[in-house]
């Protein structure tokens, strides 16, 4: 039928966009994609502003042509200090990669 079919093809786009996710999930956690974010720090190398999931998605997308929409980034809270930070991403329902952000002084 007809509409055996059509599930047939939504489980199998279902499995590529699975695939998908966990392919780049492996890219992304590889080690070889760090964003490099520059920020004004003060002293203490606290921001003097913070750094958002917009920012980081611009970089990722200029640094590595990796489209990766903000929204699916879980940052909790902008980030407002120096140094290393995992972003974690859903990919996928199934699948929640960590983006590797290295913030440093402008």
């Amino acid at each position: 039928s007809e509409l055996k079919g059509q599930k047939r093809a939504e489980a199998k786009k279902e499995a590529e966009l699975l695939a998908e996710a966990k392919e780049l999930k492996e890219k992304l956690e590889s080690g070889d994609y760090v964003v490099e974010l520059k920020a004004k720090a003060g002293s203490d190398g606290r921001l003097f502003g913070s750094i958002t999931s917009k920012q980081i998605s611009q970089a990722i997308q200029q640094q590595f042509g990796l489209k990766i929409d903000k929204r699916k980034m879980e940052l909790a809270a902008p980030i407002r200090s120096m140094g290393y930070v995992n972003v974690p991403v859903k990919l996928h329902n199934d699948v929640t990669a960590k983006i590797r952000v290295h913030i440093s002084e402008k």
